[in-house]
């Protein structure tokens, strides 16, 4: 295969929301440019993007799949990506490589919440982007209403390339870069092209002056030109509006049929000719602070940004050459455990097709086969010239399940699955509570969650029982209480002996010292789990020997480790030991400690004790529209509004929201709003449980 160079290499990733024709635009481009011969469709199953079994069962694009094309002398490199947040890492890990987004939008409805969740992490990363309206010749297309929703996301940086027109019933596109009209046949393909017709020369000479001014803009000598000619060439707006596009400060906006392929060849030939090349992006910083050389001389370095899984062949691991060259059996360093991986195949994949080549170069992206080291965020470099490519970082988990195997002997198997799982998607967090004594599987949403549960059926032959995790509870009391136990013990010889006096209440910061002892020794611990316990010793006249308080603190903290209301942690209590007897041969460390344990167990039952809920900060970003419901629904989960803001038509609530009221919100939330809505989520604090919750809790443990 023929090596291209950087500077003839473009990479770009197709985003957009759910069904807006992102599949179906690449299997159009590939076909216009001869890599296949007849293009499949979503619902007959044989697209080259959708090729995995689980994209076939639901109907929609799962992963981010990598194809290529080559058009005009250029390499195209094309990422289909889903629609649906739930696989935000797909999408975010291919916007990480891009050298262009191309975003598509359903001319149906113009931008959808989906592409303006998408948008933000364009925004994050600066990248170069297109926007291109799809069905432009769908009966309920609406070129205007998607325009001015683009405007709306993006701002007047949005400027128009083209619009579509029926001329005597057929479907045409006015190109107001080339100043051209295509128009065509009822099956697409090539176009007719003509001269813009006389009832649209004003609107399109209009449009072409305010895309002439946008590129001028971007480039001082260009400005120059401008004011000098008055107008710019053809070559010279495509200078205007690339550089436009690397300042991440002008839009161009086309118009397609992907289903009737009307407007991709045109597409395509603006991606060759003005979309930023690998050679054009800012010069990339590592994680060392070192500028990453763009030049194939350079020492070599491959970013890993996605791996999957195939049964038949095991990991593929993806990556992008961002500086060097590699070769077939390179020997590479893991930057991350210092491991040395040999690249033993090299290839392009359209789909699940592979394509053996001997090289790649820089700007280039690529796969490789079994490598055993290597995971998606990793950098490999020349041994030599270490070098580590920041890591893309990935948003927080939405939904969390507690996860085991139906089968008892397949935890182990279940445990090294979700490993491998998680090392393909990072969004997919593993997690084992010691407290919960729960694994933990958390993620994007429902849709991801049913994808991970088919994966480990399918691919890893594993049932798995998934059901809401435990909430991780506290106990604390709210008043003073005072307890003794007395413990004794004789079975022949020596026994246990001990007996000690205590008093407990609730401990907060900046108290007073209890008043009414004589304090001989403090020490405050601060407890793994949270809060405190401060343990006074307050003993006179010598009834319990120093070194038995030890015994006495470690009975306590054992109880503490297990509360005796739902058996959770216990937290900020203070407790003074202030009396107690001995035995002179039965006293010994355990039976302190088994006293310690008795007495403060007693003492916490009768101070009034109180159970404490983990609250989550919960921000959701909701449309106008549908705020009402959005507000009923969450005072239903017992949250509290904490702050009402306003971004351009939407409304940002912050509230609290108690943990235990937030499973299925994901869900919940998508139903409300018909997926408009999102929401983010970070624990906050303990708030304690009210009263009926808390003894409904208790009284189905006692069950």
């Amino acid at each position: 295969m023929k090596v291209f160079d950087d500077k003839h290499i473009k990479n770009v990733v197709f985003v957009g929301a759910h069904q807006s024709g992102k599949t179906t635009l690449a299997e159009t481009m590939l076909f216009e440019a001869g890599l296949i011969n007849r293009r499949g469709t979503v619902e007959t199953k044989n697209t080259v993007s959708d090729y995995h079994d689980i994209e076939h069962e639901r109907g929609t694009s799962v992963f981010a799949t990598p194809l290529h094309t080559e058009w005009r002398n250029y390499k195209i490199n094309i990422i289909d990506t889903p629609g649906l947040d739930d696989f935000v890492g797909e999408i975010i890990s291919s916007i990480r490589v891009a050298d262009t987004i191309l975003t598509v939008i359903n001319g149906q409805y113009g931008v959808e919440v989906g592409t303006e969740i998408i948008w933000s992490y364009i925004d994050h990363y600066q990248k170069p982007t297109v926007f291109v309206v799809n069905q432009i010749d769908h009966l309920n297309a609406n070129y205007e209403l998607s325009f001015r929703s683009i405007k709306s996301l993006v701002g007047n940086n949005a400027v128009l390339i083209q619009y579509p027109i029926k001329m005597d019933g057929a479907q045409c596109i006015i190109d107001v870069l080339k100043m051209k009209c295509y128009k065509f046949g009822p099956q697409g393909g090539k176009p007719e092209k003509l001269p813009i017709p006389e009832d649209q020369k004003e609107l399109a000479n209009r449009l072409h002056n305010e895309l002439v001014e946008k590129a001028a803009e971007n480039d001082e000598n260009l400005m120059e030109l401008f004011f000098e000619k008055g107008t710019l060439n053809e070559d010279e707006m495509r200078m205007g509006i690339k550089a436009g596009m690397l300042n991440h400060e002008l839009f161009p906006v086309f118009c397609v049929s992907a289903l009737n392929d009307m407007g991709s060849g045109r597409l395509m030939g603006f991606i060759d000719n003005v979309a930023p090349a690998a050679a054009d992006l800012k010069q990339e910083q590592s994680v060392e602070g070192i500028s990453i050389e763009r030049k194939k001389e350079a020492p070599t370095a491959l970013f890993v940004f996605k791996t999957v899984f195939q049964p038949s062949l095991g990991q593929i691991t993806f990556f992008k050459v961002k500086s060097g060259e590699v070769r077939v059996n390179d020997k590479l360093v893991n930057a991350r455990n210092g491991e040395t991986e040999v690249l033993n195949q090299l290839f392009i994949m359209d789909g699940k097709n592979r394509e053996n080549v001997n090289k790649l170069t820089v700007g280039d992206i690529g796969a490789s086969l079994k490598l055993k080291h290597t995971e998606t965020n990793d950098t490999l470099h020349t041994e030599g010239a270490a070098v580590t490519i920041k890591p893309i970082q990935y948003p927080a988990s939405r939904t969390r399940r507690a996860i085991s195997a139906l089968k008892k002997q397949e935890e182990e198997k279940l445990s090294d699955a979700l490993k491998k799982i998680h090392s393909q998607d990072p969004t997919v967090i593993i997690e084992y509570s010691k407290e919960l004594r729960q694994l933990i599987l958390g993620c994007q949403g429902e849709l991801h969650l049913a994808t991970i549960e088919w994966s480990l059926k399918n691919n890893y032959g594993i049932e798995a029982h998934l059901e809401p995790p435990k909430i991780a509870y506290r106990e604390t009391i709210q008043r003073t209480s005072t307890a003794s136990y007395r413990h004794k013990k004789q079975s022949g010889g020596a026994g246990q002996f001990a007996q000690v006096h205590m008093k407990i209440e609730p401990w907060k910061e900046g108290m007073l010292e209890p008043e009414g002892f004589n304090i001989r020794g403090k020490e405050e611990i601060n407890l793994p789990w949270g809060g405190k316990l401060v343990f006074y010793n307050c003993i006179v006249g010598g009834v319990i020997d120093t070194r038995y308080l030890p015994s006495i603190r470690k009975g306590i903290l054992e109880v503490m480790e297990s509360g005796p209301l739902t058996g959770s942690f216990i937290r900020d209590v203070r407790v003074m030991v202030y009396d107690g007897k001995m035995h002179p041969v039965d006293s010994n460390d355990i039976a302190f400690k088994i006293a310690g344990a008795h007495a403060f167990k007693e003492a916490f039952l009768n101070a009034n004790p109180k159970l404490l809920e983990p609250v989550q900060e919960v921000t959701v970003k909701v449309p106008e529209e549908t705020v009402g419901s959005v507000m009923t629904d969450l005072q239903s989960r017992r949250s509290v509004i904490q702050g009402i803001d306003s971004v351009d038509h939407f409304q940002i609530l912050k509230c609290a929201v108690p943990e235990a009221e937030l499973y299925r919100y994901s869900t919940d939330l998508r139903s409300l709003t018909q997926g408009k809505a999102t929401f983010s989520a970070v624990f906050s604090a303990f708030k304690a449980v009210p009263n009926h919750i808390q003894q409904n809790l208790v009284s189905s443990l006692d069950k």
